[in-house]
């Protein structure tokens, strides 16, 4: 309708479209929805492949584990915890069709088992059948020329490192998260061969020596064998730990739980292979006499306990998704081991005599094998310490998460 102005005025029950609706009272009071609806389905979508994939839920919970996915996490989700998070995936994403329906036993399956473990059993003993061969065979020969010496005992060496590397391919020892650092080899062979000829080389440094080409290494014999005998030991420990990890964690119903019933166990795993292997130490010096130990002192065989303790956590930890803490953990022993010898060297030079005096008092005090003995037990405690956290996921309790370990652990 127009007025006399010139304007327009609304019609009896209409509404100006230019003047803007008073705001509801209950629209301030309705809070704003943040975030979907259903926060687990984010997750479903990202880890889809692992729910399809998964046997039961705990294999969806160490997956989850593995990729930073925390009991404080799974309270932004809405769940208690990390399990009962993964029952709902597991619950809810449709398992993917295997690729063949797997075959039916036969009722003897039972024989190929018990086959298989006697296998593995006499490949983890045969490094020590070796060893004790190989020294057995560099000793008939010591009238030999020089180079038949050096022939046999290169022969040896092979051959162990053969029959160890035959002994950590199967079984508990063999590694499920890939190959891991290749110079963690080269640490283990420094290592095990400073544990054999180590004390007489720091000895022959200390005296001024070695005179070579004349010098001839003296090996320390038992604590070698024992050390290529433990290969058993230490597989039947890392059995125990793996078997009642699992346990723990199909019993565990949150991270912290499954944390504070698995370090006892990696503490009793750790006590146990000591003792095995304090006892072939005993063993074997028995048998073969204290002349065994030529090269070494009355602390070599302190000194090979710290250093197979230390193997036995490396592999541990590296069989259950953390090489690179494994070989960090050698590298640090080997280190320590080279840096006593090289500035006993290094000691030699005008006006630097005082870099050597450490390792000289430790050595005149204790014995040359003390070096090994502080350089593998750092080292050790070091690996036992970062275990005690390292191996309390479920990640690391599970035969195939999702990706390595240790580069999803904090």
């Amino acid at each position: 309708m127009t007025t006399p102005e010139g304007g327009t005025t609304a019609a009896p029950g209409e509404v100006r479209a230019d003047r803007a609706a008073p705001p509801r009272k209950d629209a301030a009071a309705r809070p704003l929805r943040r975030g979907p609806a259903d926060p687990v389905r984010t997750l479903m979508h990202h880890h889809q492949e692992l729910c399809a994939r998964a046997v039961d839920a705990l294999e969806i919970a160490a997956g989850l584990e593995a990729h930073g996915v925390t009991d404080r996490t799974a309270a932004r989700f809405r769940h208690r915890d990390v399990f009962s998070l993964a029952e709902e995936l597991y619950a809810r994403v449709p398992r993917a069709a295997p690729d063949a329906a797997p075959a039916a036993a036969p009722p003897h399956a039972t024989a190929p088992a018990r086959r298989s473990r006697t296998v593995r059993g006499a490949l983890q003993l045969l490094p020590g059948a070796v060893c004790v061969a190989a020294f057995a065979a560099h000793a008939s020969v010591t009238t030999a020329p020089p180079a038949v010496r050096t022939a046999v005992g290169a022969s040896g060496l092979v051959l162990l490192a053969l029959a160890v590397r035959l002994g950590v391919r199967s079984g508990p020892l063999r590694l499920r998260h890939g190959t891991g650092p290749r110079t963690a080899v080269l640490w283990v062979c420094w290592t095990a061969g400073y544990a054999v000829y180590g004390d007489w080389l720091l000895g022959q440094l200390l005296a001024g020596g070695p005179d070579l080409p004349h010098a001839a290494p003296r090996a320390a014999v038992a604590p070698a064998v024992a050390l290529a005998f433990a290969l058993a030991p230490a597989a039947g420990c890392a059995h125990w730990f793996t078997v009642r990890g699992r346990r723990v964690l199909a019993a565990s119903r949150g991270l912290e739980e499954l944390a504070a019933r698995v370090r006892p166990l990696l503490l009793a795993a750790t006590l146990l292979f000591l003792g095995a292997l304090a006892a072939l130490l005993l063993g074997t010096e028995a048998v073969l006499g204290t002349e065994a130990l030529l090269g070494g002192d009355a602390s070599t065989p302190v000194a090979a306990a710290a250093l197979g303790v230390l193997l036995f956590l490396a592999r541990l930890l590296a069989v259950h998704g953390f090489p690179e803490a494994a070989a960090a953990g050698l590298a640090s022993a080997a280190a320590l081991e080279a840096l006593a010898l090289s500035l006993v060297l290094i000691a030699r030079l005008p006006g630097l005599s005082p870099l050597g005096a450490p390792v000289e008092a430790l050595a005149t005090a204790v014995g040359p094998a003390a070096v090994p003995a502080v350089a593998c037990t750092a080292a050790a405690l070091a690996l036992l310490v970062h275990g005690l956290r390292a191996l309390t996921g479920a990640c690391a309790h599970w035969p195939a998460p999702s990706g390595p370990a240790e580069a999803h652990r904090p």
